[in-house]
């Protein structure tokens, strides 16, 4: 039988959307934030022998794992005849099978159902979700754990539920070790439901088009795949070419460490040999061998045509050597949870190796594993509980564009949690969250800019751990790009207790209820001679507030006008429309300086009459954004200074004018006021607030239309 391409395109497709269906109904039905807000939760569909369909466009770490996985289930555990319908099996245990070709950490737990038509095993679907507490020692299975039993609970490989039916007493067994039992039985049965339901997806293929042309569409697809994959390789020269990474760089648990790797080329094969990498270490960044061959694969994705379908194909023509009992293929009993640092650093490795060979397919380095978490009390509550990120940073520059700014880098690709989600379940308060100017390296394409992250703690008992990289070893530039700006930690900023975390990455850190934790991710490396970098693109970044005037002269060597405080009076006026919709007259503004009238109604006022905080913040800002915005001339920015506010507030009897002071922490782009303050004539405080406001240059919202770009309102 020969394949109809254009039935073998609409069956791919049918495959793809099933795998995404999986992860989105997860998603819509989990009540855990590291779930529903950041999607930390990947799909597959398989072919009913175990090799790999489909996936879901979401978490390249889990993506390329599911399917090892999978194999190490039907070698060791569940063989193909013993699966039966409505059979669902999880595990959650890097060690399964005696290797690790498993889960990559505790806190991911794989589930599998196979997919039967007429009595016939046609495919398996799975989903691996992160799930926040397992019972380890601490919550989230953070600190600087030692070995795998301080991770929380190890299931090997069972059957959860059988032709239908859950294993209670299993069941009860899991919940018994976390902290957030209510949490952890939603997401455990919204997975479990989420593969089950992909059984009418992929039926309905078999209905419409029967067995044969479906089964034989499913090798054509994986033949495709490996086909192009090789077609790919072969366009790289023959060779071999090395590359090493240091890890732990600021040696506070023992390091640096070292990944080293050998990458041969030949034909349209690839070998990737990690011999010489450090032996595994008494800590929790070990990468199972698994997840040493996700990191590995999806670099191949990047660097290979992106219409290329991911099959098992996509695999073939590639081989891994990974000694065992190293930091790229950890055996029992190392710890792993944290084994993203390796991976991290795994992508930045066979970047390097690839740039002397194919230099227009690589990138900078990007900004590596950065993660933030907070466990606490919550005082509404008085149970534990825990927030945090995967903070993103910048992203290194290619030999076509500038890097990404502000993303949850490579491997991990999870989405940035709302600041309103993350207040509204916990007890803390975002101070700010900006691009990090200058954090980007510098290059004929700049890397991508890392972010400011601010936040105070309003929980009681709270313990703070944080992983970062790129400190002292700064993410590097290609063909001549420079390196962008380390990261650091600070805890209570500007104040006398003021202090920078000492390493990148180690134990709890035990805070106290209002600390200030503040974060300042890396940058990534840039692509190309700083030298080559047009000019417009400098204006541009300067305009934006990228790059600040120093920073311009020094690294690119260019000469910036200085911006004049006192310029003159710009006669452009906001739309009457944006005016109206916030509640204001913007009489006149100069470079630092705007008079305004304020007209608030009930929106704006709290309980008892009085102006609200944040919203009247909201008002200012948005009235020195504009003041700020139409005094920023091409090629000059306005940052980091003070913008002095004339307020006037008309609103009910005896409310005279008010004096607003705000700090411009950031320009051109977007103007941010950290703090704002609203004082009476008499000098007392009327009103104090947290917001910001973003815009895009030249943009007006159409008369009495919404702003959408208005942000992060709240107050004291």
């Amino acid at each position: 039988m020969t394949v109809n391409p254009i039935t073998l395109e609409i069956v791919r497709n049918s495959l793809v959307m099933a795998a995404e269906q999986i992860a989105a109904r997860m998603i819509r039905s989990a009540t855990s934030m590291i779930v529903k807000e950041m999607e930390d939760c990947s799909a597959a569909i398989f072919d009913g022998e175990g090799r790999l369909l489909s996936e879901s466009a979401s978490i390249p770490i889990h993506l390329n794992c599911i399917g090892l996985c999978l194999r190490t289930i039907l070698d060791h555990y569940v063989p193909l005849d013993a699966w039966e319908e409505g059979d669902v099996v999880l595990t959650n245990d890097p060690y399964a099978g005696g290797g690790s070709l498993s889960s990559h950490h505790t806190n991911d737990v794989i589930a599998y159902t196979p997919i039967f038509w007429h009595g016939k095993r046609v495919a398996f679907a799975a989903l691996n979700v992160h799930h926040m507490d397992v019972g380890a020692t601490w919550m989230g299975t953070r600190g600087w754990n030692i070995d795998i039993e301080q991770e929380g609970l190890r299931m090997p490989p069972v059957k959860i539920i059988r032709r239908g039916e859950r294993d209670e007493q299993l069941f009860r067994v899991m919940l018994a070790n976390t902290r957030v039992p209510e949490n952890f039985e939603n997401d455990l049965v919204s997975q479990f439901a989420s593969i089950r339901l992909a059984a009418t997806e992929l039926t309905g293929l078999f209905d419409r088009y029967g067995e044969p042309e479906v089964l034989e569409i499913f090798e054509e697809l994986m033949a495709y795949s490996e086909r192009r994959t090789r077609q790919e390789i072969a366009r790289i020269p023959d060779g071999v070419y090395r590359h090493e990474e240091p890890i732990l760089d600021d040696g506070a648990k023992g390091g640096p460490f070292r990944l080293c790797l050998t990458l041969t080329v030949s034909g349209d094969e690839l070998e990737f040999d990690f011999t010489g990498t450090d032996p595994q270490i008494k800590g929790p960044i070990n990468s199972p061998l698994s997840a040493t061959y996700a990191a590995v694969f999806y670099v191949m994705r990047c660097i290979t045509d992106p219409s290329i379908p991911n099959t098992e194909g996509c695999k073939q023509p590639v081989r891994i050597v990974a000694p065992k009992g190293s930091l790229v293929n950890a055996q029992w009993p190392a710890a792993c949870f944290q084994r993203m640092v390796v991976c991290h650093s795994i992508v930045d490795l066979v970047m390097g190796a690839l740039a002397e060979a194919v230099p227009d397919r690589v990138m900078g380095d990007a900004c590596g594993c950065l993660y933030n978490n907070t466990m606490l009390l919550n005082p509404r509550t008085n149970r534990r509980t825990s927030f945090g990120e995967v903070v993103p940073g910048g992203i290194g520059a290619t030999a076509r564009a500038d890097g990404a700014s502000t993303l949850s880098a490579h491997v991990t690709n999870c989405p940035i949690p709302p600041i309103e989600a993350l207040e509204i379940d916990n007890p803390v308060l975002y101070i700010e969250r900006r691009l990090s100017t200058d954090s980007g390296g510098p290059g004929r394409w700049r890397g991508g800019l890392g972010q400011v992250l601010g936040y105070r703690i309003l929980g009681d008992d709270p313990q703070f751990h944080h992983t970062s990289q790129k400190t002292v070893s700064l993410p590097q530039g290609v063909a001549g790009g420079r390196p962008g700006d380390g990261g650091r930690w600070v805890i209570n900023e500007g104040t006398p207790q003021e202090r920078t975390l000492p390493y990148a990455i180690g134990d709890i850190e035990f805070l106290a209820r209002g600390d200030v934790v503040t974060h300042y991710s890396p940058g990534g490396g840039g692509y190309g001679d700083p030298a080559e970098r047009p000019l417009d693109l400098i204006e541009r970044d300067l305009r934006h507030g990228y790059v600040t005037p120093g920073h311009a002269e020094a690294r690119y060597g260019v000469r910036v006008d200085p911006v004049d405080p006192a310029g003159d009076t710009v006669t452009v006026e906001p739309p009457p429309g944006f005016q109206s919709l916030l509640g204001f007259e913007l009489v006149e503004w100069r470079a630092g300086e705007a008079v305004v009238v304020l007209h608030p109604d009930g929106r704006h006022m709290n309980r008892g009459g009085r102006p609200h905080g944040g919203v009247l913040a909201t008002l200012i800002d948005a009235a020195g954004g504009y003041a700020g915005c139409y005094c920023a001339h091409p090629g000059r920015v306005v940052s980091a200074q003070t913008l002095s506010l004339s307020v006037s507030f008309v609103g009910p009897a005896g409310a005279g004018p008010l004096q607003a002071r705000g700090r411009v922490i950031g320009g051109g782009r977007r103007i941010f006021f950290a703090h704002v303050e609203v004082s009476g004539e008499d000098g007392a405080l009327v009103a104090s607030g947290e917001a910001s406001y973003a815009y895009r240059h030249g943009y007006a919202p159409p008369d009495g239309g919404a702003l959408s770009d208005l942000t992060a309102l709240r107050s004291e």
